[in-house]
């Protein structure tokens, strides 16, 4: 592979989305040929998944380990469908979300056997693995404050996620903070609580000297 993968990372209302945007539409400047895509989701069978993820059909919630195979069930269709033939072809893929999220989310935060979570990431993407990952990271009362005016504004329902309360997310955030110890490689980490246009230029001061050597990009060795 030669492209270049790029995943964001965070929780609710970290500015993902909108940075993706950001990030984008610099790289077009540049002549990037630029893959933009979500998890779960970005698929038709990932974007069924999301919905049900998301929003559960029934009344009984989806148990932790049903959540961590339909997270790696939409993520093994996204690799093999879109980031692996994207990367053989040069381009530039940004990803929000990938398997660190189901480390954060179905690992620390819903408490599933850190292992267990890393067996099925490595079934789902075999030797895929981001090469820069960025965190963007925002206090827990600032992410709730933007989920409600998100919320307000769109009129969107709570999902799954956003109902697992503070504790859930303050879990979240330590497992963030865990990976990206584990691998300051490959992590950066973003002040997300300041203007998007000043987290926009923090992302592309990280992510510049990356796109020097775009196309020579090295297949990572083993399983990650």
């Amino acid at each position: 592979m030669s492209g270049s993968f790029i995943t964001f990372e965070g929780i609710e209302g970290c500015g993902k989305s909108t940075q993706i945007e950001h990030l984008a539409k610099r790289l077009a400047k540049l002549e990037k040929n630029v893959v933009q895509l979500r998890e779960p989701g970005s698929t038709a069978i990932g974007e069924a998944i999301r919905e049900t993820v998301k929003h559960p059909p029934g009344d009984d919630p989806i148990s932790p380990d049903t959540e961590l195979l339909l997270m790696n069930a939409s993520r093994a269709q996204l690799v093999q469908q879109v980031i692996r033939p994207a990367l053989a072809n040069n381009c530039v893929v940004l990803c929000d979300r990938f398997y660190d999220s189901s480390l954060a989310y179905q690992g620390y935060g819903r408490g599933l056997d850190l292992a267990k979570v890393q067996r099925a990431i490595d079934l789902a993407v075999g030797e895929t693995k981001p090469d820069v990952t960025l965190l963007l990271e925002i206090p827990l009362e600032v992410s709730g404050d933007r989920v409600a005016r998100r919320q307000s504004e769109t009129g969107e329902s709570n999902d799954q996620f956003d109902r697992s309360g503070d504790r859930f997310f303050k879990r979240v955030l330590d497992g963030f903070h865990a990976l990206a110890k584990a691998e300051p490689q490959r992590y950066r980490i973003i002040n997300a609580n300041q203007s998007p246009d000043a987290v926009s230029d923090e992302i592309w001061g990280t992510l510049k000297d990356l796109f020097k050597n775009h196309g020579k990009r090295n297949e990572p060795q083993g399983t990650p």
